[in-house]
C-alpha cells in the first residue's frame, strides 16, 4: 500500500475539502490503472519524513527543499495553478506583511526591525524574502532579530502580538486564511511582494515508475475537470495544473546564489 499526503495548505477548516480532493484524485488515479492507493491521506508525519518515504505516491512539497534536499528523492507530477491574488499561472509569490499600526510603508523601512519566518527551508517565508532584502543589506545584515515560528499563521500571530514586525507570507496561504480564517489577519496589512517562483509542486517518490507518473498526470487532469470536485477545488483555490520544464525550479537556487553573492546568505 502506498501513502499520500497534502500537508502544505491543509488548514484545519480545509481538512474536509482536502480529504475530498484526495478521494477524487484517487478515483481518477484508479481509473488510469493505479492500484494500492490509500483511502485516506497521511497526517502526523513531519513534512520531511513524508517526502522521504519511498512509498509516497502523491504529495506536495515546497520548491526550495525540493531543489536543496529532495531532488534525488522525488519526481514532480505537476505544478498547481491557484486562483489567489499574487499568483500568475503556475507561479506564486509572498506578501510582506506588517501590523496595521506600524508606520512602515515600504521594504527599505524594515531595516533594523524584527522578522518572523516559518522555516529556513521555506521558499515563501525565507528564500524569496532573502532575495528581496539582499540588495538592501549592509555588511550582510538587514533585520535586528528574527524568530522561527514553524508556520505562516504563526508568523502572522507573531506580528499581531508584537513579537515581530514583519514576515513574508505565501500568497496562497494568505488567500486561504483570508477566506477561511480572516480573523487571523485582523490588524495586519501588506506592504510589498517578493520575487515569484513556481508554485508548490505535486510530487511522487523517485521509485514511482515513468508509466505510473504518466498515470498520475492523466488522473490529475481528470480530477481537475470532475464536476463533483468543483466545491473542493474552489475551497482550496485550485484552478488547474501545469507540467513545467524540468529546470523550472532552478530559479529558487538562483535566488539563493544571488543573495549570497551580495553577502546576504542568511536573513539574520
Amino acid at each position: 500500500m502506498t501513502i499520500a499526503g497534502l500537508t502544505m495548505y491543509d488548514l484545519p477548516p480545509l481538512e474536509a475539502a482536502t480529504d475530498a480532493w484526495w478521494s477524487g484524485l484517487a478515483r481518477a488515479f484508479r481509473h488510469e490503472g493505479l492500484e494500492d492507493l490509500p483511502g485516506r491521506l497521511t497526517r502526523g508525519l513531519t513534512e520531511h519524513d513524508l517526502w522521504s518515504r519511498p512509498d509516497l505516491i502523491f504529495g506536495q512539497t515546497c520548491g526550495y527543499p525540493l531543489m536543496k534536499s529532495f531532488r534525488d528523492r522525488l519526481k514532480v507530477v505537476a505544478t498547481p495553478v491557484y486562483a489567489a491574488p499574487g499568483c500568475e499561472g503556475a507561479h506564486y509569490r509572498s506578501w510582506v506583511v506588517v501590523r496595521d499600526a506600524s508606520a512602515i510603508t515600504q521594504v527599505a523601512e524594515l531595516r533594523g526591525t524584527r522578522l518572523a519566518y516559518n522555516s529556513t527551508d521555506s521558499q515563501s517565508g525565507y528564500n524569496a524574502l532573502r532575495a528581496l532584502l539582499a540588495p538592501l543589506a549592509i555588511n550582510g545584515h538587514f533585520v535586528s532579530a528574527a524568530i522561527e515560528t514553524g508556520g505562516h499563521r504563526r508568523s502572522i500571530a507573531a506580528i499581531r502580538e508584537d513579537r515581530a514586525d514583519f514576515a513574508a507570507i505565501d500568497c496562497v496561504s494568505y488567500a486561504l486564511v483570508m477566506r477561511h480564517q480572516p480573523e487571523l489577519l485582523y490588524g495586519t496589512r501588506i506592504i510589498a511582494a517578493t520575487p515569484q517562483a513556481p508554485s508548490l509542486p505535486y510530487i511522487t517518490a523517485k521509485e514511482t515508475t515513468e508509466d505510473d507518473l504518466a498515470r498520475l498526470r492523466n488522473g490529475l487532469k481528470e480530477a481537475l475537470i470532475e464536476p463533483d470536485l468543483a466545491w473542493a477545488r474552489e475551497a482550496l483555490l485550485i484552478a488547474g495544473a501545469e507540467i513545467l520544464a524540468e529546470d523550472a525550479y532552478e530559479i529558487v537556487l538562483t535566488q539563493e546564489r544571488e543573495a549570497q553573492a551580495q553577502g546576504y546568505g542568511q536573513l539574520v
